[in-house]
């Protein structure tokens, strides 16, 4: 399998800057460059090995390779098709169905968004384990961002944590919301009876919801959400905290009388691409199940 590489041109405001601050400045952590060193990984500069501590002239030529990465031997590589919406060198855009966890469970072992990955990572002699930017839970269907590599990975978290990686959801929920748009700004946690259910409380971690009412239907209304922040069950936890659980969503006050699952859908996801520096959107419709309701009605 090829290592993954990266390759700079050193320009004249960094003439004279040891290899380990430049690489620095480009957020490859000591970890990395440990793993680098012992791991099986390269630095070269000109196409000769060096160290961390070589000093760089202008217009050098620094290329670094990562080691290859190992999965775990626990994780079954299983052939299961994967819808791509986008690829690249080094990120993936997939859109999950509903009833496909992200990450194998206790409860689910096998048949997962990872499982499906490590095949096809595989059948394209990718040299990854399985970075996930942004899980979905197992009946929540649509967008979800994959990093190829630890180190993109590392840049697509921290442009999670600032915020700039941006997600819209559509939602059935119970029930006729009054409002056409609001802002939900609710605390959560997790509740105090159970390991997997959170709610609002106020020692929790901030969370807020943007919504906006796309339709009114009879028993349901469908709704456009945009996440500010990124808790676990966030938009579950705040359509049931405004009296308006999702259909199907039965953990939180939701009934399965007409779908099966949680009504909820990633729909759009963009964010700023690491390598390519440039802002990327991405979109899916409804799927079918949530598509025939709107429909319908």
């Amino acid at each position: 399998m090829k290592l993954y590489t990266l390759a700079w041109s050193i320009p004249n405001d960094k003439n004279g800057i040891l290899v380990r601050e430049f690489l620095k400045e480009k957020q490859i952590s000591k970890a990395a460059l440990t793993d680098i060193k012992f791991r099986g990984g390269f630095i070269m500069v000109n196409n000769e090995p060096v160290t961390v501590r070589h000093i760089l002239k202008e217009q050098d030529i620094l290329e670094i390779g990562f080691p290859k990465e190992i999965p775990s031997e626990d994780m079954k590589a299983e052939n299961i098709p994967l819808s791509i919406v986008y690829e690249d060198e080094v990120l993936l855009v997939i859109n999950k169905p509903a009833g496909m966890s992200t990450i194998p469970s206790r409860e689910h072992p096998t048949g997962s968004l990872a499982n499906a990955l490590l095949y096809y990572y595989k059948l394209n002699d990718i040299a990854s384990t399985i970075h996930i930017v942004n899980r979905l839970d197992r009946d929540t269907s649509g967008l979800l961002l994959v990093a190829k590599h630890r180190y993109i990975h590392h840049l697509m978290s921290s442009q999670q944590k600032n915020g700039d990686i941006r997600r819209r959801y559509e939602a059935l929920v119970h029930g006729t919301m009054k409002l056409d748009q609001g802002v939900v700004d609710a605390p959560i946690g997790r509740a105090s009876h159970s390991i997997i259910e959170r709610e609002v409380r106020s020692d929790g971690q901030r969370a807020v919801t943007h919504f906006n009412v796309l339709q009114r239907s009879i028993g349901f209304s469908h709704v456009s959400l945009n996440l500010e922040t990124g808790r676990t069950h966030q938009i579950r936890v705040h359509m049931a905290y405004l009296g308006h659980p999702l259909l199907g969503d039965t953990l939180y006050g939701g009934e399965r009388t007409i779908l099966e699952r949680q009504a909820l859908h990633s729909c759009e996801l963009s964010f700023f691409h690491p390598t390519r520096h440039v802002w990327m959107k991405h979109r899916v419709d409804l799927p079918a199940d949530m598509k025939k309701l709107v429909e319908d009605k």
